[in-house]
């Protein structure tokens, strides 16, 4: 995710970054360029279009159609916010019971129980390096610091498996194994079942939120809706803008056409795009947590 100053205007102004929108859309703003300045050219010099009634219409129907489509593009654009709001917010909880369940787990652990310590130590912090690995759908392994008695935990993963579930089992038995031994009681087992629980709900919402994009026609048909009134623009302004055309259509190409990538990039939170959630970042942070705590 890109850090920035908000305060900070004409830094960002006048930055081409690596996510600004321009880069994607050069291809095509100099693309509608020539076609504008064609357009402009053949009706203004060679067709001869300034007395057709029909053709001065058209300025009325692109100001009718410009309130439908602003209309759109600000409900696409909320409501890829959204998911990548409620992707934030599921990983800020995961940092929080991450950082509970250590807390509580340093109050109920005995102090010389250092190989269980060691366990939770690791096994924490990796199942949120697995579930951010697992989202980027990338083959997933555990890059925890393990202690030699507990490599043979890890050993157990299978990779080809849904990986964050094989760690939450692997939690639940060795807690469950706590209370066999009698090293916590049942009224602490309760106590521990909430943070437990939640890794398990914040997988399932954010898969949700990856394996659920925006429903193909309603995508489909912004982008048709976009491509067909930029592509008539042309032929509605040139009367009264002149060749001033080009650059006024190619701007609003650009608005348009960025506000769609925007939502298009966003709408997916877990990839690896510049405005993403940090996922690997915060799961870093939960490992520094877990380890001052433990």
């Amino acid at each position: 995710m890109v850090s920035y100053n908000p305060k900070d205007w004409f830094t960002y102004i006048f930055r081409i970054h690596k996510a600004d929108t321009f880069r994607a859309l050069a291809p095509l703003l100099l693309g509608m360029a020539v076609y504008s300045g064609i357009v402009a050219f053949l009706e203004l010099e060679y067709w001869n279009l300034s007395s057709n009634s029909y053709v001065k219409g058209l300025p009325a129907m692109h100001s009718l159609l410009g309130f439908a489509i602003s209309m759109l593009l600000v409900f696409r654009t909320n409501t890829a916010y959204d998911r990548w709001w409620e992707g934030r917010k599921l990983w800020g909880s995961l940092v929080n019971n991450s950082r509970n369940l250590a807390l509580k787990l340093h109050a109920i652990l005995p102090e010389n129980e250092t190989l269980q310590r060691a366990f939770f130590r690791n096994i924490i912090p990796g199942y949120a390096q697995a579930l951010h690995k697992h989202l980027r759908r990338e083959e997933t392994r555990l890059e925890l610091a393990a202690d030699d008695e507990l490599i043979h935990l890890w050993k157990k993963i299978d990779h080809e498996k849904h990986v964050p579930n094989q760690l939450a089992i692997l939690i639940y038995q060795h807690v469950h194994q706590l209370y066999k031994e009698g090293t916590i009681s049942g009224e602490q087992l309760i106590f521990l079942n909430g943070e437990l629980q939640s890794f398990t709900d914040i997988c399932g919402a954010c898969e949700r939120i990856k394996n659920t994009p925006i429903p193909f026609s309603y995508s489909v048909f912004i982008k048709k809706f976009i491509f067909i009134y930029v592509m008539t623009l042309p032929f509605g302004f040139v009367f009264t803008l002149g060749y001033y055309v080009i650059p006024v259509v190619t701007f609003i190409t650009y608005v348009l056409a960025s506000l769609e990538l925007i939502a298009e990039e966003i709408e997916d939170p877990f990839g690896g795009d510049q405005n993403d959630i940090p996922t690997s970042k915060l799961a870093s942070n939960i490992q520094r947590n877990v380890e001052e705590i433990l």
